[in-house]
């Protein structure tokens, strides 16, 4: 059967209807039609306000939170960041595009613990990422306990897939299976500090990374 709706009160009449059932009102009423149109409107318009009101209200708390976090924190000495535009120039040699545009144009480099990260701590590392702020904190063992430029960079890759929202596994992964792309190899990193404990770290969270060769023990991305 044909139908037809009340503009003002939303009742669906029957066709042949000249007056809404509920309300009274003319179906055919243009006058009617037109204030419904222009009520439309008016609450569009209202949820609008709203939406700008709340992307407004995020945006500004973002900014604060950002600024809070550099304010509570020291920058990187002038030799600091010439150690980390090298380390970033190696991986823009290696082909690591993506991760070095990240690491040259997103990131803002401190030196000391913001307030976020002495309040929620952090076990021992070489750096610290506050995401989605890209704020990136770099210990004295990032300069102090890494062997070279590449070793630095393998730190900074890791630290670029939390920049990007990854986890600690899928940092972990992301580092040792494109180490040997890298240049950071067993054959000649494989007795420092960092190797160690970066391969000892991997092993326990992502087993399944060293279960091959003839014995399943063996590095697959070798």
């Amino acid at each position: 059967m044909n139908q037809n709706k009340c503009v003002r009160c939303g009742l669906v009449n029957a066709v042949a209807d000249e007056t809404c059932r509920r309300c009274h009102t003319p179906l055919d009423s243009p006058e009617i039609a037109e204030e419904r149109a222009e009520e439309r409107l008016i609450e569009r318009r209202g949820i609008g306000k709203r939406l700008l009101w709340i992307t407004g209200t995020t945006v500004l708390i973002l900014f604060i939170g950002y600024m809070s976090l550099l304010l509570s924190s020291e920058d990187l000495t002038y030799e600091q960041n010439n150690v980390v535009r090298r380390a970033v120039a190696v991986l823009t040699q290696k082909g690591f595009d993506k991760q070095a545009f990240v690491l040259n144009r997103l990131v803002k480099y401190r030196g000391t613990d913001n307030w976020w990260n002495r309040f929620f701590g952090h076990l021992d590392a070489y750096a610290a990422t506050n995401f989605p702020f890209e704020v990136l904190t770099l210990y004295p063992e990032f300069f102090n306990h890494s062997t070279s430029d590449t070793e630095r960079a393998a730190i900074l890759l890791h630290e670029t897939y939390h920049l990007l929202g990854s986890g600690e596994q899928g940092a972990l992964d992301g580092v040792w299976r494109n180490k040997r792309q890298l240049g950071w190899t067993a054959d000649e990193y494989g007795q420092t500090k960092v190797w160690n404990a970066t391969k000892e770290l991997t092993m326990s969270q992502l087993p399944h990374l060293f279960s091959c060769g003839p014995e399943g023990k063996s590095d697959c991305s070798d």
